[in-house]
């Protein structure tokens, strides 16, 4: 993604994203212990990362419920794409990524939406589900895409580079 996809026209956007994980168990369960252990030095090391903006904490360890579903949401803004993707996958997030199948069952892909939005904008929770269930409903779309299938932020498609 080049530079150059965080400005439509000459408004400046960030990139926000909502990820959903379905529990295996409560938060206070023994089975979530090493995700809840990781959590809040995760969110710090976040903090600190080049291109973080902001990340959504709820008020309670309560996880949200979806029918019988517990789950689990992460919602932020980051400054691009390339800031985002070098957190989640090459920072001390990344092999809790891979171990995610101890924490989390299999949920309804994809799991996560991306958006651009304007500078002062801090997505609620409500909208952050409104956009993923618009790509899970539509495919990819200026409105609502996925880690694959991005636009910019002037709702132009971005070319894989694959």
């Amino acid at each position: 993604m080049t530079e150059d996809v965080a400005t439509a026209g000459s408004v400046e956007r960030q990139l926000a994203q909502v990820n959903v994980s379905v529990a295996k168990a409560r938060l206070d369960d023994p089975t979530m212990r090493g995700f809840v252990y990781a959590f809040d030095r995760v969110a710090r090391l976040a903090a600190v990362a080049p291109g973080f903006v902001w990340h959504w904490r709820p008020e309670s360890d309560e996880l949200l419920r979806d029918g019988d579903d517990l789950l689990v949401v992460n919602l932020s803004v980051w400054t691009d794409y390339a800031s985002l993707h070098d957190f989640v996958y090459r920072s001390e997030h990344g092999p809790l990524v891979m171990r995610g199948g101890k924490w989390f069952r299999a949920s309804p892909q994809p799991s996560t939406a991306l958006w651009w939005v304007a500078p002062s904008t801090r997505p609620g929770v409500e909208d952050g589900l409104a956009r993923l269930r618009h790509l899970r409903a539509h495919g990819p779309t200026a409105q609502a895409f996925s880690l694959l299938h991005q636009f910019d932020a002037a709702g132009r498609p971005v070319r894989s580079r694959g």
